[in-house]
């Protein structure tokens, strides 16, 4: 089992941790990882984009004029994807981007992807972040002690105080251990965990 100092939020150890092989000790595929982000991204789409076709731009299907005897090409409608103002062909249409994935294979890939951060040393467990006020100031000394610009802070209930205080700041985001997932993992250089957040998202995984 991986074993991991704790620290407070002046970077002292207080303690250490032993880690569940099962859950921060597992070989990463790069490959699994890269199809679970996918399906993450593929989730978040929109799906809202649309065009109009011939049928719904505001026209008439009256000739525009007579077949022959003009010199101009030959039209039936204005509303002809040619025309200025005419329909598009093959737009988009609103549409659901989503897909299924075993939650198997989730699981697997949120293991992976915080495996990677304790093998990378990445990966920091604190008994309290210290954040009694609501001011961003207190986030970035504390980011500051750590060495750390681009984070993601894992806490194990909902904190409104630090969720608030870090909202300014470029580069971090504020997760509670129910929301985890591998995008926000990997997007960010360093993981900031509570220590009781480590033994729910054991708990959450190894379930």
């Amino acid at each position: 089992m991986p074993t991991l100092a704790v620290y407070n939020a002046n970077k002292e150890k207080v303690g250490e941790i032993e880690l569940n092989d099962s859950v921060f000790a597992v070989p990463v595929k790069q490959g699994l990882i890269q199809e679970v982000i996918r399906w993450q991204m593929a989730k978040r789409r929109q799906g809202t984009a649309c065009t109009k076709t011939r049928s719904e731009v505001s026209g008439t299907g009256r000739k525009p004029f007579r077949q022959k005897g003009t010199g101009r090409a030959r039209a039936g409608s204005n509303t002809s994807p040619l025309w200025r103002r005419g329909g598009t062909v093959f737009g988009p249409k609103p549409r659901d981007y989503s897909y299924s994935l075993p939650k198997k294979v989730r699981k697997l890939g949120l293991k992976m992807a915080l495996s990677n951060k304790v093998q990378e040393s990445h990966f920091w467990v604190v008994n309290d972040f210290g954040i009694e006020e609501m001011k961003t100031k207190k986030v970035k000394e504390l980011l500051d002690r750590f060495g750390l610009e681009k984070a993601v802070f894992i806490t194990s209930q909902k904190d409104p105080v630090l969720e608030r205080a870090a909202r300014n700041i470029p580069y971090v985001k504020v997760l509670r251990q129910e929301g985890v997932n591998v995008y926000d993992v990997l997007r960010y250089d360093d993981v900031l965990i509570h220590e009781s957040a480590v033994t729910l998202l054991e708990k959450r995984l190894m379930s």
